[in-house]
């Protein structure tokens, strides 16, 4: 490990044609095999957690699964709705609807209550997840009666048409914030640098590692299923972690260059900055892919592809730049070289210094730097007491599983389905109870389910539908005496297709193991009213009616069953994940600096800067004072999936910068600098170079929060502040503070070393000293 990364920088200097050239036929090469191979998506049996998927399951067993299924509502422009010309609209929507090859069934018109509304419910074929690509021909045909029938409001929601709202609102967000991260990181490369070559550098091997890691996802998705979140994380972290490493290695280099004064060829400075910054990247990429494999023990398909992707992307852009990179650097030093001459004499003309010299920290720094050098005690105190305290909301934490009802109504879809949970109500939510019991139990499992259907009609709970005759008498009156109910397939106990609203009704396997109820709550899934309903459904309903009988399974699925089994497996997860965090993350410290004291301080300062940034996304978003600054909605609680993969994104991330900077600190120790000495070179050499590349994160990631979807806004702003938090109060207080009173005792067990002397000449460059 220690010789790798000058092995590669060395092979890849004397080769750099080679070098540049492979790189770029490696990620051609990615994403053609990505390319022909496709991506495996999950299925829905992949997503299927708790008793509601044991419920999916065992419904899915009977040929009892849910169906995706769209609601076309047709209501007047202005004033009544004329039920003759609904009736006709209605038609029109059931015979084009029954013709495409999409749709397995149509259910007959339903009026609503408040006669205003007709409602039309189609069924699609194939499995739920499938519903958002098959649903487009449903939307043409939906626009195509509504033109035909300009005096009536014709539109489409449902969840395959939301699921899609959703999917190309975030393929809008992500152009949006690659639209605002990309300049900003521009600029800040071109201000460290000063150069335009060198600012297109970084740029360059973020976005081809990123290219590669998407090809590379694509192959991996054969192996694990692909949760259709895995593209967006190599997006974000990929040119987050992308810039960054490359920028490490670029800074060293050319601090490498200043100080040897002309006296070292390009190959000899990329081998002294491999020897430091090379080192400090792999163990850096090392520490990050450790602690995101640590999701994959939530054994949860979404968390499986989050680390997939976010390993990808972090290897790849190790990989470049320990190979490509050093061969760009010696292409570009050699046209430095050629040109320095011309430039010296041009700034001799202009009477200007020549450029040089040891890099200074600058006047913020220095002011930043200040309090920790001169009170090293009262600013670690004060320090960890705001961390602490920011950390305080953090302790009234509350999640939610996020569903449609809390997606943006800028979604089309969202609006409809707005209108229509107000006109039909109890289409809010449905609970399904599954049973599974022997044949021969089938008709008293029958009795039971009917009895609990009818015990939760009389609990105001749950919604009391109108009869089927009763709400659908007018609306078929209007219709066709030909139009056929379910034009695609009769009536039967295995494939029922009944209207949208009707009395709790049991389906029954062919085989009469395994039967399905479904009850209908008049709220939405996020409301107390509705978790309440599962609750009393799960302990009270079940037990006094189906779970009295011997030997049957009984199990309960639905849209706040998923949600709330969801947010309990995540819970039951968070500990063993956060314990091996923990280890890895102090393990991977003790190996890179073999340190057990710096080891322990690397876990406190991870866990202060996680705490105080999960503190503050609770502070801004489960309350509701932010909504008109940041444009969202409060959900009054934080997406189920934020703080786990926050907390281990972030643990992988403030390593970046725990390596960088306790890197230069050690190097300053083997040097021969005493302990305080060398904490304060190490900060004054890191601080520039660490602060540039969080402004980057700080971008790339604080882009997330100009996007519609709150789960996103959550994840960009708690990732934002952390990282802003971690590189000026974490790395430039609270640690040369902690390392300025501990002096050697932070190095423990690891005995002072000797003084390293640097490779200062050409000769000398082929095996540069190894420092840190």
């Amino acid at each position: 490990m220690r010789h790798l990364p000058v092995r590669m920088a060395r092979w890849s200097a004397r080769h750099a044609g080679r070098a540049i050239a492979g790189w770029f036929a490696f990620v051609v090469l990615c994403l053609v095999a990505g390319i022909a191979l496709g991506t495996n998506e999950a299925t829905t049996k992949d997503f299927w957690v708790g008793e509601a998927g044991r419920a999916e399951a065992t419904a899915t067993e009977g040929g009892l699964e849910r169906s995706p299924t769209e609601r076309i509502m047709i209501r007047a422009r202005s004033g009544e709705l004329d039920m003759a010309a609904a009736g006709a609209a209605a038609q029109d929507v059931t015979e084009r609807m029954r013709d495409l090859p999409e749709v397995e069934s149509v259910a007959a018109p339903v009026r609503s209550k408040d006669g205003e509304v007709l409602l039309v419910s189609v069924v699609l074929n194939g499995p739920e997840l499938k519903g958002k690509k098959n649903v487009v021909p449903l939307l043409e045909q939906t626009a195509a009666v509504g033109a035909d029938h300009p005096h009536l409001v014709v539109e489409e929601t449902g969840s395959p048409a939301i699921s899609k709202g959703v999917n190309d609102q975030r393929d809008e967000d992500l152009a949006l914030s690659e639209r605002i991260s990309l300049p900003v990181t521009v600029v800040t490369l071109l201000i460290v640098f000063g150069s335009v070559i060198m600012a297109g550098v970084p740029l360059l091997l973020a976005l081809s590692s990123i290219a590669a890691a998407i090809g590379l996802s694509m192959v991996a998705s054969h192996v694990m299923p692909d949760a259709g979140v895995g593209t967006n994380l190599i997006l974000l972290i990929g040119l987050a972690v992308g810039v960054d490493y490359t920028l490490f290695y670029l800074k060293r280099e050319r601090e490498e260059r200043a100080r040897a004064g002309g006296r070292l060829g390009p190959e000899a400075l990329v081998e002294l900055a491999a020897a430091t910054a090379g080192r400090a990247i792999v163990i850096s990429g090392l520490a990050v892919i450790v602690s995101t494999a640590t999701l994959y023990l939530a054994t949860d398909v979404i968390f499986s592809s989050l680390a997939t992707g976010t390993i990808l992307v972090v290897a790849v852009a190790v990989a470049s730049s320990l190979t490509v990179l050093p061969a760009l650097l010696v292409v570009i030093g050699r046209r430095a070289d050629r040109l320095a001459p011309r430039r010296a004499a041009r700034r001799a003309r202009r009477g200007k210094p020549a450029r040089g010299g040891k890099p200074e920290t600058g006047r913020m720094f220095g002011a930043l730097l200040r309090p920790a050098r001169t009170r090293p005690a009262l600013t670690l105190c004060l320090s960890v007491l705001v961390m602490l305290g920011l950390t305080v909301p953090a302790l009234g934490l509350k999640l939610i599983d996020p569903g449609k009802d809390t997606f943006s109504r800028d979604i089309p879809a969202m609006r409809v389905y707005d209108r229509l949970t107000e006109s039909f109500p109890e289409l809010f939510v449905t609970h399904e109870v599954v049973t599974r019991s022997t044949p021969e139990q089938a008709a008293q499992v029958k009795r039971a389910l009917e009895d609990l259907g009818r015990r939760a009609q009389a609990d105001p709970l749950f919604a009391r539908a109108p009869k089927e005759a009763e709400s659908t008498k007018d609306a078929q009156d209007a219709t066709s005496p030909e139009n056929p109910t379910n034009p695609k397939g009769p009536q039967s106990p295995t494939n029922p297709r009944t209207p949208a609203i009707s009395e709790p009704t049991v389906r029954t396997s062919a085989d009469g193991r395994i039967s399905v109820l479904e009850l209908s709550v008049p709220h939405p899934a996020p409301s107390s009213e509705a978790i309440e309903s599962l609750t009393r459904l799960r302990q009270d309903h079940i037990p006094a009616t189906v779970g009295r009988l011997p030997g049957v399974e009984t199990a309960v699925s639905g849209d706040v069953a998923r949600g709330r089994d969801y947010v309990s497996h995540e819970s039951d997860k968070l500990p063993l994940v956060l314990g091996f965090l923990l280890l890895m993350t102090f393990l991977m410290t003790v190996w890179a600096f073999r340190s057990v004291v710096l080891g322990a301080i690397g876990v406190v300062l991870n866990l202060l800067s996680a705490g105080a940034s999960l503190g503050l996304l609770v502070l801004v978003f489960q309350g509701t004072w932010a909504e008109g600054l940041l444009a969202f909605d409060s959900l009054g609680a934080i997406a189920s999936r934020v703080p786990l993969f926050l907390v281990v994104i972030l643990f992988g991330l403030s390593m970046d910068y725990q390596v960088f900077v306790v890197s230069r600190i050690q190097e300053a120790r083997q040097n021969g600098m005493s302990a305080r000495e060398a904490v304060l070179e190490g900060i004054n050499r890191s601080a520039k170079v660490v602060t540039s590349a969080a402004i980057v994160m700080v971008t790339v990631f604080g882009a997330f929060v100009a996007l519609h979807l709150t789960e996103m806004k959550q994840m960009g702003f708690c990732l934002a502040v952390a990282v802003l938090l971690d590189a000026v109060v974490i790395r430039l207080m609270v640690l040369p503070s902690v390392l300025l009173l501990l002096g050697e005792r932070a190095w423990w067990p690891a005995r002072r070393p000797g003084r390293t002397v640097r490779a200062q000449e050409p000769a000398a460059a082929g095996s540069p000293a190894e420092v840190g």
